[in-house]
């Protein structure tokens, strides 16, 4: 079906030819491209490997593991594990990187090798482009007999993320557990259900109820956490009389919320409740991504504060916080990085924040929304099939919206007055992604809708 190669990882689906799937071989000769890319570096030959739930998950393991081995590497296997966890470890490790096997939000069809460094940060484009180089050319060379590496399964990390999390200066445990919450939790059939529930209870949470809790990657719905997958957590949160209710993806490194009448908080509305908190607490600049709610930039400029835009992409948005010396950042698809702590996506740090500044509000969770205004981002797909020249297409749109100003540093972002409509091809999935944002929700949609016919009409 597809296989993909961007700054996101080495992401496709099971099954099919090699080179045009996530195939065995294709696992081995990007992990191997991967190895030899470090020891070029002369980086220390150790690597910290970790999944997520899904099926497919185990066979990969193992052939990452055995072809980490046998380029002379030494292994680090936290086997089931989350995304900011594995990125955690390999600074506490002191690695040479890490590769996650998880495809994030995509369906269970789908797998991925996400890589990184040595500071547990995603590798850069530069890097990328060299690993898959080496990729394509077979440019490897396996290590002798004697030079294999070594494989230590390490389970102790799970304990201390959680630890690190409770122990960051600005979660309120006292306050949280003076609330006494009780929570749904929606752990998509993944190892949330293993980290989620231990931090919640550490935090001081006095019920958690988890749904789609076995860890068997056959989630029980389509694992991106947007309202449309959500609807039994919402239902859950509201016949049953909770506080609120969280929801979390596969690999745990983005997170929305539910208010306690069913409704969603709004994915984009987790990054800024975090982030009016932090600053409100420390000064400093904030980051997001284009695709991202305009309402982060309003409250970072409340506190008297920058706000800088980024690409779309964690390893953009960790190099413009890096750039600008923000304090906090992340995306709008609830993914929020916490520099001080480490430059990744982690759910749980957002968790741990988000329900601080919750904690620290008179009322419920309702209310606590209100905080923030009510804008609304369209977010639409087009599928994108072999052949379809992007690039002219969007220089056709470019030229019909020369009018309005546009950015064309990710894609193409448009204005109009007080809104606008962002198009770009996912590094994920090969789509055509459309978001468009305003105050009004059929503004928003007309907007997007607009622009796909545009599309549609220069295909």
């Amino acid at each position: 079906m597809a296989l993909i190669k961007s700054i996101a990882g080495i992401r496709g689906t099971i099954g099919g030819k090699p080179g045009d799937n996530l195939s065995p071989i294709d696992v081995v000769r990007f992990t191997a491209a991967y190895s030899s890319w470090l020891i070029d570096k002369k980086a220390v030959k150790k690597v910290v490997v970790g999944r997520d739930g899904r099926v497919s998950g185990p066979i990969i393991r193992d052939m990452v593991v055995s072809t980490l081995v046998s380029m002379g590497i030494d292994v680090v296997d936290l086997d089931l594990s989350t995304t900011p966890t594995v990125e955690l470890a390999v600074q506490w490790e002191k690695a040479g990187g890490g590769i996650i096997i998880t495809a994030s939000h995509n369906p269970k069809e789908w797998n991925a090798l996400k890589l990184l460094n040595a500071e547990g940060e995603f590798i850069s484009a530069e890097d990328g482009i060299i690993v898959l180089e080496k990729a394509q050319k077979e440019n490897f060379t396996f290590a002798p007999v004697d030079k294999l590496g070594s494989c230590i399964p390490n389970g102790s990390y799970l304990q201390k993320h959680i630890d690190t999390v409770v122990n960051y200066p600005l979660v309120d445990i006292a306050a949280i557990r003076s609330k006494h919450y009780r929570v749904v939790l929606d752990t998509i059939n993944s190892t949330g259900s293993m980290f989620i529930p231990p931090l919640l209870r550490a935090l001081g949470l006095e019920e958690i109820k988890v749904i789609n809790e076995e860890v068997n990657g056959k989630f029980a719905h389509n694992p991106e956490p947007l309202p449309e997958n959500l609807v039994a957590l919402s239902a859950q949160v509201k016949k049953s009389g909770f506080d609120f209710g969280i929801a979390v993806d596969p690999d745990v490194d983005r997170v929305c919320f539910v208010c306690e009448d069913g409704s969603m908080f709004g994915e984009e509305f987790t990054l800024v409740a975090v982030a009016d908190y932090v600053l409100g607490k420390k000064k400093g600049n904030t980051v997001s991504n284009m695709s991202s709610t305009k309402a982060l930039k309003e409250i970072t400029l409340k506190h008297g504060a920058e706000y800088f835009p980024s690409a779309v992409g964690e390893v953009n948005v960790v190099h413009k916080m890096k750039e600008m010396n923000a304090v906090i950042g992340g995306e709008g698809n609830g993914g929020i990085i916490v520099p001080d702590l480490h430059y990744g996506r982690d759910a749980l740090i957002g968790i741990a924040l988000f329900v601080s500044a919750l904690a620290q509000h008179r009322n419920g969770m309702k209310s606590f929304r209100s905080r923030y205004p009510d804008y609304f981002i369209s977010k639409n797909k087009i599928e994108l099939q072999n052949g379809i020249d992007v690039k002219t297409i969007f220089e056709k749109i470019k030229k019909k919206y020369k009018n309005h100003p546009v950015n064309t540093d990710d894609g193409l972002k448009i204005e109009f007055d007080s809104d606008w409509v962002h198009l770009r091809t996912s590094n994920t999935e090969p789509i055509i992604r459309i978001y468009a944002e305003s105050s009004f929700e059929t503004t928003a949609n007309n907007i997007a809708h607009r622009l796909m016919q545009d599309i549609r009409e220069f295909i």
